[in-house]
């Protein structure tokens, strides 16, 4: 990039607030009320904070512009920074055109970073960026190629950027459908996006290239490990619903679910739920096919505060999913750097039955 590059920020504070509380996404003021009467706090600020810290070590000479107020200016000053504030301000509750408006008034950066997930993408898209953008994964689930690996990958890789670009494909789900257990993924575009390697997450792929009989073969081993007396916590995913049907119960496909001793304890858990059920428990989780994540998209029910209080953790993966990762590790985004440090290293990965490896699990 030139020097003293200008950079744009554009948060969505309510990006991610459904996460912990269960609800599958953050889209619409009525899921938004649902979470905060769950106990969710928004943490999008707090992400977007991380980035611009990130940034401005690595490139302190770098011109910050942003949008008013919890849209972005709050998490410039968090970070310590400064900044030239551009556009109008947002009203209490912030709306998808309000992230359009913002990031047509920040045109005349370099780059613009934007803090959310995947329906915050399709808002950026909507307002037609001339210049390249890049997302900072504050989102439920963060399904589309246009984000960084985690908040202090997209600072580093804004202060590392030279000016090639690549396009970078924007997904997302129908919410509605996605509570109901239907995973509909729909492409809406392209964004242009920093050309950056391994910083820059994959879109997340399908299971349909997996072996009929491989989750079922894994749930086979899951469920023999399973020992009297101790308490489950299932993610979501089909791997994971696969040791739900082995058990004989009717688990959710996309949420949290709790067993202890072949009966469900607790189903579709938010973290409030899980937090006086997660004493000595095992948490059981299946990595993201294309992405590799195992901690840290879809399934923010299990946050530190939970993991703090768990015994161990299993990870699944069919051999495919890990082959089509082509050797990059296993990755962590918690939101807490020292569980995610903690967590990391190399993991015993259960692919099949009386079938692991050993594989690197990392910090994003």
């Amino acid at each position: 990039m030139v020097n003293a590059p200008t950079v744009g920020l554009v948060v969505n504070p309510v990006a991610g607030l459904g996460g912990s509380a269960g609800l599958k996404g953050s889209d619409g003021a009525d899921v938004q009320r649902a979470a905060l009467d769950r106990g969710a706090v928004p943490r999008a600020g707090e992400r977007a904070a991380r980035a611009v810290r990130a940034l401005l070590t690595a490139r302190p000479d770098v011109r910050l512009v942003t949008a008013p107020g919890a849209m972005g200016e709050d998490s410039v000053r968090a970070a310590g920074g400064a900044c030239t504030v551009l556009g109008p301000p947002s009203g209490a509750a912030t709306t998808a055109a309000d992230t359009v408006t913002a990031v047509r008034a920040l045109a005349g950066a370099d780059l613009i970073l934007f803090a959310g997930g995947d329906g915050t993408a399709r808002d950026v898209l909507d307002a037609g960026p001339s210049i390249p953008v890049l997302g900072i994964p504050a989102g439920v689930k963060v399904y589309s190629g246009c984000f960084a690996l985690s908040p202090a990958a997209a600072g580093l890789l804004a202060a590392e950027w030279t000016g090639d670009t690549t396009e970078a494909e924007v997904v997302d789900l129908d919410e509605e459908q996605y509570r109901r257990g239907a995973v509909t993924p729909k492409l809406y575009g392209t964004l242009r996006v920093p050309a950056a390697g391994r910083k820059l997450s994959s879109r997340k792929a399908g299971s349909s290239g997996t072996a009929p009989g491989s989750a079922e073969s894994i749930a086979r081993e899951v469920v023999a490990r399973m020992a009297p007396g101790v308490t489950y916590i299932l993610g979501p995913g089909a791997t994971t619903a696969a040791v739900g049907r082995r058990l004989g119960l009717a688990t959710t496909l996309l949420g949290v679910d709790v067993v202890r001793d072949g009966e469900l304890v607790a189903a579709d858990v938010a973290e409030e739920g899980l937090l006086p059920l997660a004493e000595g428990a095992v948490v059981v989780l299946s990595a993201i096919g294309g992405q590799g994540f195992v901690l840290g998209r879809g399934n923010q029910q299990i946050s530190p505060r939970v993991l703090r209080r768990t015994q161990d953790l299993l990870v699944l993966a069919t051999q495919q999913k890990l082959a089509a990762l082509h050797g990059r590790p296993l990755l962590l985004d918690t939101g807490d750097q020292d569980t995610d440090q903690r967590l990391s290293g190399h993991v015993r990965v259960i692919t099949g039955y009386r079938e692991s490896t050993i594989y690197r699990m990392e910090n994003a």
